[in-house]
């Protein structure tokens, strides 16, 4: 069994935000960089990153508006996932990250897919776990988003579910789980998320960027030339129980790119809570595949 390496947690300037972010392993190795999703942090990598950090420099940060970084109100920052993605593109800068491996979860899809569309050099592959790209994962669960997206009125947006709350928060861990599933999730983490989204004017933050998912969704076909065209090495973790993504998404990932291994276990959106082991062995492998 590898040794277990500690992992450090910093906070630096990058562009007038605070940026937390965990790190672990050594700088100059291969990079790994993990992008979380909503509404959580870097703390959903923290079992992750000590079985990495002896084959690969993994970074984790939490994104201006979550966890512990910086979360300014909608008036004083432009809180879309193109300029989320500069400031990540700002702390690799920092850190000396030229190549590196991205991890896409939910909101951190189209976070790293700016990384990656931006610079297609710098992408050594794509770890993908419930994370969108395709209309294949936008089942009908979707629709008043997409229906607000076009016609963003008072009228649709009251049409939304209710998500930007404490029982929201918490279904993102818990949703469509069976009750065997569900004793597996320690409460923590949406507690910890809650209360970081309760900042003053977070939750117009949170619903900026739910709003801003429509230009993420506008750049799929721009995302598939650039499958297409660049084919990165792409390692798919899901847990087919996700109530928000459907799982024909994996599907989708495996008729765009030519070397994809794909992974569907029983679980949910927020994956790594309930398997961690299994996608830790399954991620240090990839990476060990694709290291040149």
């Amino acid at each position: 069994m590898q040794a277990m390496q500690k992992v450090r947690h910093r906070q630096v300037e990058v562009g007038g935000l605070e940026v937390l972010f965990r790190e672990a392993g050594r700088p100059g190795d291969p990079t790994v960089l993990l992008l979380h999703g909503f509404p959580s942090s870097s703390h959903t990598f923290r079992e992750v990153m000590p079985g990495l950090a002896d084959v690969a420099y993994v970074i984790a940060p939490d994104l201006p508006g979550f966890g512990m970084s910086s979360s300014p109100t909608v008036d004083s920052f432009d809180y879309t996932f193109a300029n989320l993605a500069k400031t990540i593109e700002s702390l690799l800068d920092r850190l000396g990250v030229d190549r590196f491996f991205v991890y896409l979860h939910d909101f951190g899809a189209p976070v790293g897919y700016h990384l990656a569309t931006r610079a297609p050099e710098r992408i050594r592959g794509l770890i993908v776990q419930n994370g969108n790209a395709h209309e294949d994962g936008l089942g009908e669960q979707w629709n008043t988003a997409k229906a607000y997206w076009a016609d963003p009125t008072d009228e649709k947006r009251s049409e939304l579910p209710d998500w930007l709350n404490f029982e929201g928060t918490r279904d993102q861990y818990l949703s469509g789980l069976p009750e065997r599933l569900r004793v597996l999730h320690a409460p923590e983490p949406w507690h910890l998320d809650w209360e970081r989204m309760r900042r003053p004017g977070n939750i117009e933050v949170q619903f900026a960027l739910f709003a801003d998912y429509a230009g993420h969704v506008d750049r799929f076909m721009e995302l598939a030339e650039y499958h297409r065209a660049h084919q990165p090495p792409a390692l798919v973790l899901w847990g087919w129980r996700d109530p928000f993504f459907d799982v024909a998404e994996v599907l989708a990932y495996l008729r765009a790119l030519d070397r994809v291994d794909a992974h569907v276990y029983d679980g949910g959106h927020l994956l790594l809570e309930t398997h961690t082991p299994e996608c830790v062995a399954i991620m240090r492998a990839f990476v060990l595949d694709n290291l040149y």
